[in-house]
């Protein structure tokens, strides 16, 4: 147990000495795992002596102290901080509109600095942040997809999904389908291999997106090495001298391109991302080397750089070396393992013609992504593309090495034990450091958000609790040997919030699993919606039964599922249960877990066929079968299965409930059987590399997807149909008001929020 002096110097610093696992059990933080986080903050609290020192030395710092480091305000009103300040203190408020001011009164939404000096003569300057009181809600209530992109290939991909796979999904779906948006994974940039990490949630970087997901053919450059050889010679004579070796140089990667998509959509092959990126290095290095920009793509280019600044030289410094010397930066040569040390700065000149190649990748995946969500946003989808923000970087990777100084060393993020896990979760991801975050005014979180929300509508931000606290594991200790670090949630959502505004963007936290107390709350009240998945939706203090769809929040996005768990036909038939078995995941007799799952899903077959929203099924629960094992026909003609039957009717089930953002998981519409990833297993199961497949794990490609009459089935039942001028729906054009349809008048007539 921590003693009462280190408890007390715990508190000060935001380390936690104990935690409850559940709500009536308190446990205790042991004492090496207190003063390991303690040190990764930069106090030594190793000996009782040094527990003394450093209280004392934090009172006299705290009483000589006139301001924090950061004050955070939100909206007009003075920050508490400053209106706390002594009686007489002089104020003196640079805006970051370049404004001078004498007050703290409405001030304009922003970050600027202050300068307080009290009567006693003190002085302190602090970083201001002003945030408006809260997010707006979506534009209207809407439904969406939700999908990996790399399972998402069509038959131009190049073995795995791309931007413009995106962005014809985006187009179809919302000019077609009414949809109003597409949840994606994380597309931060990875660590590159081989292997690669497959998982988009332990990426190299979070600011930078991976060019993995580019489409060659969009590069402009591209074209004028792929022009066809069937060109008049008059017209080849103007061509560039290198556009013959250039278009030799992509013979190579588009022969590759075309085995790696057949391989996956035809032969059965999991997604190889190590193969798809050689494949496209070595074209866009072609492009690069064989193709000058033009006037006005190389000024765009220059701004790029410029306005991304030191951040993108970083990244683009760590790439170069990681193909010198290996990524594991701990591994490289002294001098270069600091990103500002003078060997540094002579390898970047070394490697400059590289340092520009990664560059000016960045450069070119950043403007196919601006370019999706205007595809998207063109299409009439309100939100368009939800993008994903991970909650940390691996620990080799370009952020770590140009963040050192901002992230916690020997510290890793994870999860404590709970009653889903006994020896908790190491997550293998270095935390920021709050002291560190609040110094510099939290400039390193505000740079990450302002990069993605350039080209997302709305936010994703996986355990959005790590805006309140994360659970820190020293290295070499297990995650039982942890203890949560505190973070200036204020601070951290006014960031937030500032950001998201500014952009016109949503932001929805995942905040399943164990939640602290009143962060829910909090979040609402800053109009940052939850995440409600179906099969969570119990009445957990009271009897455990199915939520009824009208007890749900409304700020929220509704989902059946998620990538984490079964796809909705496998846990509806409980194929999940002989998986988990399968890999030895089970901690249970198999009898035991299956028998669980069986009744897990008849008590929500028996509340959908109660509430009428399983088509098929009679009153008594009895599923009206046809000879052919169809239980009813689509609008186009074809047969549904009772399978698809049931899948239709709990997202019938997330209409009935308020919630403003219904999801659909893409996969569930053609019947696919396998997650995409399974939690607690590495290589025993293909984590993060499966193409979207039907019922039988035949892959389905994107065209297939968009002609399947099962998927269109199913949104049909949850789509939000748009008025458009001339009545046209599904045209181009500015969008009216919204209406949440489904297929039968009494879903329309229970759908909250229907305007």
């Amino acid at each position: 147990m921590p003693s009462a002096d280190l408890s007390r110097l715990a508190a000060l610093h935001g380390v936690a000495t104990s935690y409850n696992p559940s709500p009536d059990r308190t446990v205790a933080a042991s004492v090496t795992a207190v003063t390991r986080a303690l040190a990764a903050l930069g106090v030594d609290a190793g000996t009782p002596e040094a527990v003394r020192a450093a209280l004392a030395a934090h009172e006299r710092e705290r009483a000589e102290r006139l301001l924090p480091p950061t004050v955070v305000g939100r909206g007009t009103g003075v920050p508490p901080a400053l209106a706390a300040l002594p009686e007489g203190t002089r104020l003196l408020v640079r805006t970051e509109q370049g404004e001078t001011r004498p007050s703290a009164e409405n001030l304009p939404p922003g970050v600027h600095r202050v300068t307080a000096t009290a009567p006693d003569g003190r002085t302190g300057e602090a970083h201001l942040i002003v945030a408006p009181p809260g997010l707006p809600a979506p534009p209207a209530r809407s439904y969406g997809l939700l999908v990996q992109l790399y399972s998402l290939l069509s038959r131009r991909s190049w073995g795995m999904g791309d931007l413009a796979d995106l962005g014809e999904l985006a187009d179809w779906a919302g000019r077609t389908l009414g949809a109003g948006f597409v949840q994606i994974n994380p597309l931060h940039a990875a660590v590159p291999g081989p292997p690669t990490d497959p998982s988009p949630y332990r990426p190299s970087s979070r600011r930078f997106p991976d060019p993995v997901h580019l489409r060659i053919e969009d590069v402009p450059e591209f074209a004028y090495l792929s022009e066809s050889e069937s060109r008049g010679e008059s017209e080849r004579e103007g061509a560039d001298a290198g556009g013959a070796e250039g278009r030799a140089r992509l013979e190579g990667p588009l022969r590759r391109a075309a085995e790696l998509r057949e391989a996956v959509l035809d032969k059965g092959a999991l997604i190889d991302r190590d193969a798809v990126w050689a494949a496209k290095k070595a074209a866009l290095e072609a492009v690069v080397d064989e193709v000058p920009l033009g006037p006005g793509r190389l000024a765009a280019y220059r701004d790029f750089l410029a306005e991304q600044g030191q951040a993108l030289e970083d990244h683009a410094t760590w790439c170069a070396l990681a193909e010198v010397h290996g990524p594991a930066w701990h591994t490289w040569p002294a001098p270069l393992r600091d990103p500002r040390s003078p060997g540094t700065a002579r390898a970047r000149r070394e490697l400059a013609a590289r340092v520009d190649f990664h560059s000016r990748l960045a450069w070119l995946t950043d403007t196919q992504l601006t370019a999706v969500q205007r595809t998207a946003r063109e299409a009439g989808m309100p939100l368009g593309i939800v993008h994903d923000l991970a909650v940390g970087v691996h620990p080799e990777g370009s952020d770590a090495w140009a963040q050192q100084d901002t992230l916690a060393a020997g510290m890793s993020v994870g999860a404590p034990p709970d009653a889903f896990n006994a020896r908790g979760q190491d997550w293998g991801l270095p935390p920021w450091r709050p002291d560190r975050l609040a110094a510099c005014g939290y400039a390193p979180f505000r740079a990450l958000l302002q990069a993605l929300f350039r080209y997302a509508g709305a936010l994703r931000i996986d355990h959005v609790m790590g805006l309140f606290r994360l659970w820190w594991v020293p290295r070499g200790l297990p995650p039982t040997e942890g203890t949560y670090v505190r973070y200036d949630a204020e601070a951290m959502l006014a960031v937030l919030v500032l950001e998201a505004s500014r952009a016109g963007a949503v932001v929805i936290g995942e905040d399943l699993g164990t939640v602290e107390p009143g962060v829910r709350e909090t979040l609402r009240e800053r109009g940052v919606y939850g995440t409600s998945v179906l099969w969570f939706e119990r009445d957990w203090e009271g009897d455990g039964r199915p939520l009824p769809p009208e007890a749900w929040r409304a700020d929220c996005l509704a989902t059946v599922t998620t990538h984490d768990l079964p796809p909705t036909a496998s846990r509806l038939t409980g194929e999940h249960v002989g998986l988990r078995d399968g890999l030895g995941l089970l901690t249970r007799p198999l009898a035991e877990e299956h028998a669980e799952a069986a009744a897990d899903t008849a008590e929500w077959l028996d509340l959908l066929t109660r509430l009428g929203l399983l088509h098929g099924h009679g009153t008594d629960g009895t599923v009206s079968t046809r000879a052919d094992g169809t239980v009813s026909t689509r609008a186009d003609g074809t047969a549904a299965t009772e399978e698809e039957a049931r899948i239709q009717a709990v997202h019938r089930y997330l209409l009935r409930t308020p919630a403003r953002m219904i999801g659909v998981w893409l996969p569930d519409g053609v019947g696919d059987r396998r997650p995409q990833n399974l939690p607690g297993t590495w290589d025993q199961y293909p984590n993060w590399r499966l193409p979207v497949a039907d019922a039988q794990g035949r892959p389905v490609s994107l065209e297939d997807l968009a002609a399947s009459p099962r998927l269109r089935a199913l949104l049909d039942v949850v789509r939000t149909r748009t008025d458009r001028p001339g009545g046209a729906e599904g045209a181009g054009g500015g969008s009216n008001t919204s209406t949440v349809d489904s297929a039968d008048g009494a879903d329309r007539a229970n759908a909250p929020g229907r305007t």
